[in-house]
């Protein structure tokens, strides 16, 4: 609820920030106002800061806390202030900094007697430390209690005289066979400093000598924690933490080991592996964790529990801690708590055990030199302890005194690793890995850390990379192949059979587009297995590879993307550079008088043929230029359509759910490249798919066949199509008329297909009797001579750029071009022309597959028949497969590239407009250069 008010203008609320810290010596912090208060006469800062006592020499008459206290001076034969603060009292000893009362060492403060009356001058008892009583003063100094037991067992005393050790409050009989005088330095690698730490100080060397002589537990604990608080580091140093621990677990080998396992000694904690070379390989991958899991089902079971053994640093055990529920928190505190986990398992027995759980210590240091820091396991060294928080190995001079340094743990990652060839959802022991971050403390209120905490799911890829490899390497070696006779069917139709740089640099287009192909092939194929194999599961059997180890299989995408842009574009020069003229076979009707310029006389001449055929015919060539076999923006929109609204996306996520929906509140797991670019390219190919068969079955069976209407509107406009896109090979739509002309008017151009619809007239095939009208054409170097003889003269001026204000030169002498290729075309196909003549043959079946013709045309040119339309090659509809696999690929490279399906599907969709832009328009320039068509007509 909201509740407002009339307030006078300007008025804030806002107080001034102020902290006990800032209060001074001379005032205290008051709660209520959230602001520092002075204190009275004769009064200080208490040492909570909350509140006032008195000043030394002045004992408390009256307090009611804050403020509120009243002081009064003490009179000079009595000095001394109890320790409650409410007396005066005499000091035969002298007083401490606090005005109270001060003792000798092994002597209490005696201020009352035992029946609390307060005594006039304050005693000091000496505590009696003969065999009888064995005292000695607490550290408070307040009572006597018994002394130490080792003083006791060294020196029958509660002193510890020399030679005796006195080290950490405890005390050793000097004698040979002591582990060495440790060394009290904790090494800070990443600040490139070491510390003399105050808790190594008194603790490093009595835990040593408690744990060698008396098998102490908490003592052999506390020095194995210092010596993980040090990074476990095994240095050519005898003397460090680590050095003492090796020196006792080496000197204690008679003692036997704890449950069988051989790196762990009675009484010691077990911090090492070992480090005989592969030993890491043999611990991690040796035997299998005793449990199977499983994804789906009623026996559904993905859960494994963590539970690990917690010490405080001084060797007490703290308890068993579960791991779930965020009970490991990064947090740094003064207490520093070390732990050695475990996972739970059941053997084939039923009987619960404890497995334990490796830790692989980035920071570990031997012989001052990082391990752990290569991806080769057999070098590893594996430790048993972490922390997450060490604020007291950095301590330097005092306990009692923030840490100079902290070392937090930076980043954790648990990784479960599957075993090879598991169908039962077999694991190996988890591995922990820990990286240690020092911290400099300088300002704890603005320094920060970042942490990570991370589970990896990992399974050895080893075989899945080699069978990549070699699907790589037998497939690329195909594509060389097929690249080679690419290149042979290239030179044939080139009609050249020298081998140049020209011939080289064509076989790395070709290669560069079937390696892309093969690229993609197995990106798709190893993106749809894992979108398979790991959704579809019961029992684990398969784990994705981790990020990292996708780094391969992106960078194979990228090749891919790269080499089929370069076949693309290779693509699109060649069929904006093809070779093309319209033959018109109508003949003049009849004659026309016709004025002769310049001489005044009228002349008969053959009536004009009309152009507008052609332009109807080019305007219509120009229009399936592009048309593709699929629906570009039907194809983005239907992809982001199932990805983002259905849900395909959600398979896309690194958990083993195959459902399509998520609510909000669930875990969301982050996302694969492997199988986003699975799932979206299997919708682009199944899209795709699905256009192909309906618009191949349906749409152009039963509403329009933009290719086949084509050919059939070129036989009705009596005009056919020469094409030619190499220098000796090419195509021919055979469009002329069975009616003998077809600029006609439409009565006569309704009886004519009439009458073809009856059957009575011929077939409009090129051979008689034949209804094959289109062909591939591989033409001699006499006809192309020939055709490049006239061509020049056509395209020497480019044809007429404006009819209105061409030159009558320029444009006549165009007309003559046009008509001689018009007149020698077609001369051509009737067979007039012997030393150009041609033949019409099938072609092979083997030729049909490899793409390219066996016999060289050498006195006479080849028409094969084309059962098809495969003049389509020229155009966008016979390179579907090239376009779809560029689109497909690019849409992967902008996905994988910003994480968002939208935005690729947005970009895929403006490169198609581009690209069909720039093919259409430069294709139109080409079209109009050619076929001499005024480029106005073109719409």
């Amino acid at each position: 609820m909201a509740v407002s008010a009339a307030l006078p203008l300007a008025l804030g609320f806002s107080v001034p920030l102020q902290r006990p810290a800032d209060c001074g010596a001379d005032r205290y912090f008051d709660s209520s106002r959230l602001a520092c208060a002075p204190c009275g006469a004769h009064q200080r800062q208490s040492a909570g800061g909350s509140s006032c006592v008195c000043e030394p020499g002045y004992r408390m008459v009256s307090s009611n806390g804050g403020f509120t206290v009243t002081c009064e001076k003490c009179p000079e034969n009595m000095s001394g202030v109890t320790q409650d603060g409410w007396n005066c009292i005499t000091c035969p000893k002298g007083l401490t900094s606090k005005g109270n009362c001060k003792c000798l060492y092994n002597e209490i403060l005696v201020e009352r007697s035992v029946d609390g009356i307060l005594l006039n001058e304050a005693l000091c008892v000496h505590c009696n430390g003969s065999e009888q009583s064995f005292s000695a003063s607490d550290a408070s100094g307040n009572r006597c209690v018994r002394c130490e037991k080792t003083f006791i067992q060294v020196s029958k005393s509660c002193d510890c005289n020399s030679p005796n050790i006195l080290t950490g409050g405890l005390c050793f009989l000097a004698h040979e066979g002591l582990p060495p005088k440790g060394v009290a330095a904790v090494r800070f690698a990443q600040l490139g400093i070491t510390l003399t730490s105050a808790w190594f100080l008194k603790n490093l060397q009595s835990s040593a000598f408690a744990c060698w002589l008396y098998s102490n537990l908490t003592a052999c604990q506390a020095l194995g924690n210092m010596c993980v608080m040090n990074m476990n580091s095994l240095s050519s140093s005898r003397t460090d933490a680590c050095g003492l621990f090796q020196y006792i677990f080496v000197s204690t080998a008679r003692v036997g080991v704890t449950h069988s396992i051989p790196y762990w000694r009675h009484n010691l904690p077990w911090l090492y592996y070992g480090d005989q070379p592969g030993l890491a390989s043999q611990v991690l991958e040796k035997n299998n964790f005793p449990t199977s899991f499983t994804f789906k089902g009623t026996d559904k079971d993905v859960k494994l529990k963590f539970i690990a053994a917690s010490f405080d640093a001084a060797g007490n055990f703290l308890k068993w801690q579960s791991l779930e529920g965020g009970i490991l928190q990064l947090c740094p505190d003064t207490q520093t708590k070390l732990n050695a986990a475990y996972v739970f398992g059941t053997t084939y027995q039923q009987s619960q055990h404890l497995w334990a759980v490796p830790v692989l210590n980035l920071n570990l240091q031997y012989n001052e030199k990082l391990v752990n820091q290569g991806s080769n396991m057999n070098n590893w060294l594996l430790t048993r302890r972490f922390f997450l928080v060490d604020a007291l190995s950095g301590k330097e001079n005092d306990l009692e005194k923030p840490p100079s340094v902290v070392r937090i743990a930076s980043k954790i990652t648990i990784s479960i690793r599957l075993v090879s060839h598991t169908q039962r959802g077999t694991i190996y022991p988890p591995l922990i890995t820990v990286a240690y971050t020092d911290v400099l403390i300088q300002n704890p209120e603005t320094q920060s850390v970042m942490v990570s905490f991370a589970v990896s799911y990992e399974m050895n890829q080893s075989e899945a990379q080699i069978q990549t490899d070699i699907a790589l390497g037998v497939l690329g070696g195909l594509a060389v192949l097929w690249s080679l006779l690419k290149t042979a069917g290239w030179k044939r139709r080139t009609g050249s059979s020298i081998i140049d740089l020209q011939t080289v640099f064509r076989f790395l287009l070709f290669y560069a587009g079937d390696l892309a192909n093969v690229f993609f092939i197995v990106t798709v194929g190893t993106g749809i297995y894992w979108l398979v194999f790991f959704k579809a599961q019961q029992f684990v059997s398969v784990l994705l590879p981790l990020p990292s180890q996708e780094e391969d299989f992106v960078t194979y995408i990228a090749c891919a993307f790269s080499l089929k842009a370069l076949q693309f574009l290779h693509l699109l020069v060649s069929q904006l550079a093809i070779d093309i003229f319209f033959i018109d076979w109508e003949r003049p009707k009849g004659k026309v008088l016709k004025a002769v310029e310049g001489e005044g006389v009228i002349k008969s001449a053959a009536a004009p043929v009309s152009i507008w055929r052609t332009y109807f015919i080019a305007n219509e060539w120009n229009e399936i230029q592009t048309v593709r076999k699929i629906n570009p923006l039907f194809q983005v929109l239907a992809v982001l359509f199932f990805l983002e609204v259905v849900g395909f996306s959600n398979l896309a996520l690194m958990d083993a759910s195959s459902s399509l929906a998520r609510s909000r509140e669930s875990y969301v797991a982050p996302w694969s490249r492997i199988l986003r670019f699975g799932v979206s390219a299997a919708l682009w190919v199944a899209i795709a798919i699905l256009q192909v068969i309906f618009f191949a079955v349906i749409y152009e069976r039963f509403v329009e066949d933009k290719i086949s209407q084509f050919v059939d509107l070129c036989c009705v406009s009596n005009i056919s199509v020469f094409l030619l896109s190499h220098n000796c090979f090419g195509y021919y739509i055979h469009g002329r008329s069975v009616h003998g002309h077809a600029d006609t008017n439409m009565e006569e151009m309704n009886m004519n297909l009439k009458r073809e619809a009856e059957n009575l007239c011929s077939q409009r095939g090129l051979l008689p009797n034949t209804d094959g009208q289109t062909f591939q054409i591989s033409i001699s170097r006499k006809m192309r001579l020939h055709y490049d003889w006239i061509h020049e003269t056509l395209t020497r001026k480019r044809g007429p750029a404006r009819l209105l204000d061409s030159s009558a030169n320029t444009f006549e002498q165009s007309t003559r071009a046009y008509n001689a290729m018009n007149k020698f075309l077609s001369s051509f196909i009737d067979h007039v022309h012997k030393e150009t003549d041609y033949i019409v043959k099938d072609k092979l079946l083997l030729e049909r597959i490899l793409g390219m013709e066996f016999m060289e045309p050498i006195e006479k040119s080849i028409f094969y028949n084309d059962e098809g339309h495969s003049f389509s090659d020229v155009l966008y509809y016979g390179n579907e497969t090239t376009l779809l696999i560029f689109d497909i690929l690019f849409f992967s490279v902008v996905d994988l590239a910003s994480q968002s399906f939208v935005l690729a599907a947005i970009l895929t969709y403006l490169q198609q407009e581009i690209f069909r832009f720039i093919r259409n328009t430069l294709g139109q320039k080409n079209l109009a250069s050619k076929t001499l068509v005024d480029q106005r007509f073109l719409i």
